[in-house]
């Protein structure tokens, strides 16, 4: 067995877009941490909570109703 096949089996090198359901995940974090300085969001709080570890395409529930689209 060479290092390839390795690489092969383990999944190294093989772009999966399966764990972020399709988002660049650098670009939504970026986009919701303006938001947080924006909007002076405190972590620990309700509103916190909510854009960080909403899911969207779950639930339906906006993240970031104060921005408009």
């Amino acid at each position: 067995m060479n290092i390839e096949e390795l690489k092969r089996l383990a999944g190294v090198n093989e772009q999966s877009t399966e764990d972020s359901m399709g988002e660049n995940l650098s670009y939504v974090g970026t986009k919701k941490a303006q938001y947080q300085r924006k909007h002076n969001i405190k972590p620990g709080t309700p509103e916190w909570f909510k854009l960080w570890f909403a899911q969207p395409k779950l639930t339906g529930e906006n993240p970031m109703p104060k921005s408009s689209k």
